[in-house]
């Protein structure tokens, strides 16, 4: 379903007999991160992938791979002995010496619970040939946090949700969610705000459930989560659809002529034309580039485009400049179509 946009799941993993990196002095961090290093390029999966010590990056190309969910914000803002792994193709990245020795992850686009856990469950395995992880038979895997003990996993799928925030039934389903013991972030994880209607759902316990069962349950909630989007989309056509109608065609018509235009606002006005893809007024084919423009339009992908730092305002007129190019071409809403899309 388009309404999944990416499937994520992240290890925390640590060495035994080693301090936690918020312990560690510097130089047993610059001693981990050597050992991390080492075994993570050791793996197939990570063959020819991209080794990085953090102090090397500049803050730009830090906010490029945040953006593109490579890496976290703490790890960006890292002082010594830390680093990243990324893969050739950005399916995997593993960052060394954030909160936890080691934060595998691997991305997935679309709803891909299984999938992404079988890739990672192999990566994960490979790396215990070479670390000796810090491990007990009643704690499972030891981490610098208590919340990640047990499988110290999580699994999240990154949703776009528009028609349960323009009909405000987004509260109601967050404290749903919350109850099944699941957590809803917006999209850079802790503490971002859910703009363009973005949100991120991931399990909230990793201790007393096995890693299917987690991923299992997740996927019952996702499944309920797409189910309620689809009945508010329905509702919405339904009920006022020239108000939804009217919501797309502005959006459209800003994307087109606007010569000004902040991050949120681009993020919101992107997730208006993506849901009017799902409803089948635009052509399916285009929700790729729509897709590719909601990294684009972050501010560190802007920069980095113009090769160069910008204040605030340059970027907002430069963003509004390049989706004006993009949306030239874009075909015409088709209104007299709606409601042929899928989902």
């Amino acid at each position: 379903t388009a309404i999944v946009l990416m499937t994520r799941i992240r290890l925390a993993r640590n060495i035994a007999g080693r301090s936690f990196p918020g312990w560690a002095k510097p130089a047993q961090r610059e001693e981990i991160l050597a050992v991390c290093r080492d075994a993570v390029a050791a793996t197939s999966p990570m063959k020819r992938s991209l080794n990085i010590a953090v102090g090397e990056l500049s803050e730009l190309e830090k906010q490029i791979l945040v953006e593109r969910h490579l890496i976290s914000r703490e790890l960006s803002g890292a002082k010594s002995g830390a680093g990243v792994i990324i893969s050739k193709d950005q399916a995997f990245s593993v960052m060394v010496n954030e909160e936890d020795h080691l934060r595998i992850q691997v991305l997935r686009s679309g709803f891909q619970l299984k999938k992404a856990w079988n890739a990672i469950n192999e990566l994960d395995s490979a790396l215990e040939e070479h670390l000796d992880y810090a491990f007990t038979p009643t704690l499972g895997y030891l981490t610098a946090c208590p919340t990640n003990l047990g499988t110290a996993m999580r699994a999240s799928a990154m949703m776009h949700l528009p028609a349960l925030v323009i009909s405000n039934q987004m509260e109601k389903v967050v404290r749903a969610v919350n109850q099944l013991g699941m957590v809803v972030r917006g999209l850079f994880g802790e503490g971002s705000d859910a703009s363009g209607s973005i949100f991120q759902i991931s399990n909230q316990t990793t201790l007393g459930e096995s890693e299917e069962e987690i991923i299992k349950r997740l996927g019952s909630v996702l499944d309920s989560i797409i189910e309620h989007e689809l009945n508010a989309r329905a509702r919405l056509l339904e009920s006022d659809g020239a108000k939804l109608f009217d919501k797309i065609g502005r959006a459209y018509g800003i994307l087109q002529n606007s010569h000004v235009l902040n991050s949120g606002e681009a993020m919101n006005l992107l997730s208006l034309l993506r849901l009017g893809v799902d409803l089948g007024l635009f052509p399916d084919s285009s929700r790729s580039a729509i897709d590719r423009l909601l990294i684009e339009a972050q501010p560190g992908h802007l920069q980095y485009a113009q090769k160069g730092e910008l204040e605030p305002g340059q970027r907002d007129v430069l963003r509004a400049e390049r989706l004006r190019s993009e949306f030239t071409s874009f075909a015409r809403p088709d209104f007299g179509a709606a409601g042929a899309g899928k989902n």
